[in-house]
């Protein structure tokens, strides 16, 4: 990879590296934008199958947020940090890394703010915590929004009744059929929240203890990681890794709504077209699932974390979604395009301002 090549592209201002191999510390912090405020976004752990894929994982998530931001009406921007480490990593060696990755956020002087993400937890936060203040989603019994997955969750399911409603002309999920792709912290509240409004859910994840559980405790019904895309349904909600949505998966979607929680949900632009032509509509990703940011943004307000602040901007993000499919449909461009347009749109509208 080219990097420089990429961050031009992109759009990107700056990218960190890390190395303290004597904690097992390897990590990426890219920082998109910082126009309408300190770069906020979480920190992914996992293994990657080479260096450049983790880099371009962070580039892809740190513009996402920046789009995220802007289009909640945040005064943040993007970024996003990738840890190259085994997540199942625990004990003294796990904090000590964590320790260590709050030292190098000092290093960065507060352009870049983490949180957590696929692979940490409000733990892993807490720990940073002791040793930077540029760590977010911390312990509600410390006065921060603690586990912002609920949110990301609340303001799905709004995003959800949304495209329904453009859709089958009612936001009621009583009797909708939805594949859910993912069941882990967002998708399990997902779930509830799809349960109690009265839609069938049927759910796919690669932890059998999880699946288990939507099934005892939610009443979904189960099918095989690779069976979800083959399921006959109104919504498919992908809540897992990202890019699911490809030429080969789109040859099996029986639905009219793509919504979920996930980061990254299609491959690229490549799908568009056939989206469209299938008739799907499709709720851009870093709109429908910006309930955790708010979360997590909402402890660096003059005051703190406040729940009602919080519920109010989440319930906004059904309207959000709306806007963009009505904008689509003028500006004859796909939801995510126009979404897109609408963020950087409001960046540039700063950015201008600022220059004055």
């Amino acid at each position: 990879m080219n990097v420089f090549s990429s961050l031009v592209k992109r759009g990107h201002e700056q990218v960190v590296f890390f190395n303290y191999p004597e904690v097992g510390l390897k990590a990426v912090v890219a920082i998109h934008n910082t126009v309408l405020g300190p770069a906020l976004g979480g920190c992914r752990m996992r293994v990657y199958e080479d260096e450049n894929k983790a880099i371009d994982d962070a580039l892809r998530l740190s513009e996402g947020m920046t789009y995220k931001s802007s289009i909640a009406g945040l005064d943040l921007g993007g970024g996003k940090s990738v840890i190259i480490a085994d997540p199942k990593m625990s004990g003294e060696q796990r904090k000590q890394l964590f320790v260590q990755f709050a030292k190098c956020l000092n290093h960065i002087g507060g352009r870049y703010i983490t949180a957590e993400d696929m692979g940490t937890s409000v733990s892993d936060v807490m720990v940073m915590r002791e040793t930077t203040k540029f760590a977010a989603g911390f312990a509600q019994e410390q006065g921060g929004g603690g586990d912002p997955s609920p949110w990301t969750a609340l303001g799905c399911l709004g995003g959800i009744q949304a495209a329904t409603e453009k859709a089958f002309g009612s936001r009621d999920l009583k009797g909708r059929k939805i594949a859910l792709q993912g069941v882990g912290h967002v998708g399990m509240y997902l779930l509830e929240h799809l349960r109690k409004a009265g839609a069938e859910v049927t759910v796919s994840d690669t932890v059998d203890a999880l699946v288990q559980r939507a099934v005892t405790q939610f009443g979904a019904k189960t099918v095989s990681i690779d069976q979800i895309y083959d399921v006959d349904c109104d919504i498919y909600a992908p809540c897992a890794a990202g890019q699911t949505v490809n030429p080969d998966t789109l040859k099996r979607l029986k639905c009219k709504i793509i919504a979920g929680a996930a980061n990254n949900q299609l491959l690229d632009p490549s799908v568009y077209e056939t989206i469209t032509k299938k008739g799907i509509i499709y709720t851009p990703d870093f709109v429908i699932n910006a309930g955790g940011v708010i979360s997590v943004g909402a402890e660096y307000n003059e005051g703190g974390w406040a729940k009602s602040w919080v519920e109010g901007k989440v319930n906004n993000i059904g309207n959000t979604v709306t806007k963009v499919l009505v904008e689509s449909e003028k500006r004859s461009k796909f939801p995510e395009v126009v979404a897109i347009e609408l963020a950087r749109e409001r960046v540039q509208a700063v950015r201008e301002k600022q220059a004055r």
